[in-house]
């Protein structure tokens, strides 16, 4: 008898500890995936570019990776205004979000070196994930799946934090020269790589210029947007334009492609910088409204 009651003991015991935590087994499955997905973005190859030292380099980046996971790692209770505690149940679908958007800068710096110094120091509070140098090397600064400080202060359509949606890839060059075939012949491989990984829509590779109208001019008139859109990265406007209706309006259709209007004179220069290059005034004059009508019916279709 009393054997058979320390059964009964034993397997109410079982029974309250399964109560107490029935999801146990979905935890850990959820602690793996997330121990997975923690090793995917805390990955990178060693890079050695002197003469910066990449002791300190990987101290600093070793750190802010170290804050992403505790981040990540994080789990319980949080306490809301209304007085109610969430409850923490992990689920085991999850993975990391994708980037969606790729926005291209120029350096407006002097070298490749130069970059790196900037971007490997805390006080500059800016990054980017790829930098191409002239010759068309290519350094990777930072994980696909982290935040880079690359956009500031930017919107396109109602997106107002691309740096949480976008790689950002600096290109080496100060703004007033022309890009070198072996940076674009990179920035293409590079560009090739990130749409096939991410499935990054064809209009969503786009300039610094674009997103932060009046505020920034990278990257210059210079580029070859239309190298980039004739392989799949970004829109052009067709070659033979078509005149535009007479009601045809441009702050919304600019609005509608992305940019942001409230200051409409900055959003048709930065447009024209992008798409006819050859004049990235402020003026509308007919292939400037016929080229906005071109590449608003290209984004609504």
């Amino acid at each position: 008898m009393v054997k058979k009651h320390f059964c009964y003991l034993i397997l109410a015991i079982i029974i309250t500890s399964c109560s107490t935590n029935p999801y146990k087994h979905t935890e850990k499955a959820y602690d793996q995936q997330l121990k997975t997905l923690e090793n995917q973005i805390t990955s990178k190859e060693a890079q050695t570019i002197p003469p910066v030292s990449p002791l300190i380099i990987d101290t600093t980046y070793a750190s802010q990776l170290g804050i992403v996971k505790d981040t990540l790692s994080k789990t319980g209770s949080t306490a809301l205004l209304n007085g109610i505690s969430t409850e923490w149940i992990g689920t085991v679908n999850f993975n990391l979000r994708k980037p969606s958007f790729v926005i291209i800068h120029h350096t407006a710096q002097d070298s490749l070196q130069q970059t790196i110094n900037t971007f490997t120091k805390t006080k500059t509070q800016v990054s980017a994930h790829y930098v191409i140098s002239e010759n068309g090397k290519v350094v990777q600064m930072l994980n696909d799946y982290l935040r880079a400080w690359h956009a500031g202060a930017s919107t396109w359509g109602k997106n107002t934090d691309l740096n949480s949606s976008s790689i950002g890839i600096e290109l080496d060059n100060n703004g007033f020269k022309p890009f070198t075939e072996a940076q674009i012949n990179s920035l293409v491989a590079l560009l090739t790589k990130l749409k096939k990984d991410y499935n990054i829509p064809t209009q969503n590779f786009l300039g610094h210029a674009d997103i932060a109208p009046g505020r920034k001019q990278d990257p210059s008139a210079l580029f070859p947007w239309k190298t980039l859109a004739e392989k799949g990265f970004g829109i052009w406007p067709d070659e033979v334009l078509e005149e535009a209706p007479f009601d045809f309006k441009i702050e919304p259709a600019l609005r509608i492609i992305g940019y942001n209007t409230k200051n409409l004179s900055a959003a048709i220069q930065a447009f024209k910088l992008h798409y006819i290059q050859t004049d990235a005034t402020s003026v509308l004059d007919r292939k400037t409204i016929d080229t906005i009508y071109s590449i608003y019916k290209k984004q609504i279709q």
